[in-house]
């Protein structure tokens, strides 16, 4: 049985989504004795260094920080060995070696933006959305070898909205990850710390959903797939990275454009896939199968993120063939 000011926790974590955690930590009076969080890197035109949001808000409380560049270094080891941690808690971080997340006596926890054993992996909230799930939801789990396995401690659901994208759908996952870890930690204070095996939870016909990492052919759009596809692919990549397609004017190279938000529209048309067609002032509607999706906020390489009535200001279009080019 532990207290809150007896049970020793290090915090491991980078991004804003584990900030909020580690903050509901602190605020709820747990003994945080130390974060582990990335090697400053250059960023921007200057190249300047660049803070995880993880070590600026640890910076911001007084928290010892260390800084690994790589996990199986015996120095950063053996500093972290002498934090005498009875718990770790790993929050949108790096893989942990063995050494590691099986130092404390209790073992490390980790809360993943899913409901696992489904959309194991990097990108559970974008690839959640792209493929059209309704739901989603938090996992907190004991670690162990393979990535995402751990047995279940604690878990809480949230509906997938029409209107959600990757970053509402962050921010809300964000708070209710906080919000679990603190019921997962008062658990474990309590002397519970038997989680339930993911093997339990497979689905019935033991096919999972999974959650790689989003590369540049994940984002870019195909015009001849489903419209509830694209849709799907573009609220799940937006706001980060975004899905692009290469917008090309009469017979000019194409231009690469990110699309943040789009419409569908049913409609019967003889019009070529992904063939744009506008009035020039407020609207670009792009053909595709069933219909058209009005295009909301887009971003040229090199420009700015804009409605699409402020894009076609300074564009334009009179006289001219558009269209996206897969």
């Amino acid at each position: 049985m532990y207290t809150k000011e007896s049970l020793r926790i290090v915090f491991m974590g980078t991004p804003d989504f584990a900030v909020e955690s580690l903050k509901a930590l602190i605020d709820n009076g747990y003994n945080v004795v130390g974060v582990v969080t990335t090697p400053d890197k250059p960023a921007g035109r200057g190249q300047k260094l660049s803070e995880s949001a993880v070590k600026q808000f640890a910076v911001s409380k007084g928290l010892p920080i260390l800084q690994p560049e790589k996990l199986k270094d015996t120095d950063f080891q053996s500093t972290l060995r002498s934090w005498k941690a009875d718990l770790q808690v790993i929050v949108a971080f790096r893989m942990l070696p063995e050494s590691v997340w099986s130092m404390p006596p209790l073992g490390s926890i980790n809360v993943h933006a899913s409901l696992l054993p489904n959309y194991r992996g990097a990108a559970p909230i974008n690839r959640a959305i792209m493929n059209g799930e309704t739901e989603s939801g938090v996992t907190t789990f004991l670690l162990k070898h393979e990535i995402d396995t751990g047995d279940i401690l604690q878990f809480e659901r949230t509906p997938i909205s029409p209107d959600d994208n990757a970053g509402t759908l962050h921010d809300r996952l964000m708070m209710i990850g906080a919000e679990l870890l603190i019921r997962t930690v008062e658990q474990i204070c309590s002397g519970n710390t038997k989680g339930t095996p993911q093997s339990e939870l497979m689905p019935s016909d033991g096919i999972l959903k999974n959650a790689p990492k989003i590369f540049k052919d994940d984002c870019c759009i195909d015009w001849t797939a489903p419209a509830a596809t694209i849709i799907n692919q573009i609220r799940g990549l937006s706001p980060y990275p975004a899905a692009f397609s290469n917008l090309q004017k009469d017979n000019e190279e194409p231009q690469p454009m990110k699309i943040y938000n789009g419409r569908f529209e049913q409609c019967t048309h003889n019009q070529p896939l992904g063939k744009v067609s506008t009035d020039g002032k407020s609207y670009i509607k792009v053909f595709v199968d069933g219909g058209t999706i009005t295009l909301g906020e887009v971003q040229l390489a090199g420009k700015k993120r804009m409605p699409v009535a402020d894009f076609l200001r300074g564009f334009k279009t009179e006289g001219c063939e558009l269209k996206f080019m897969n």
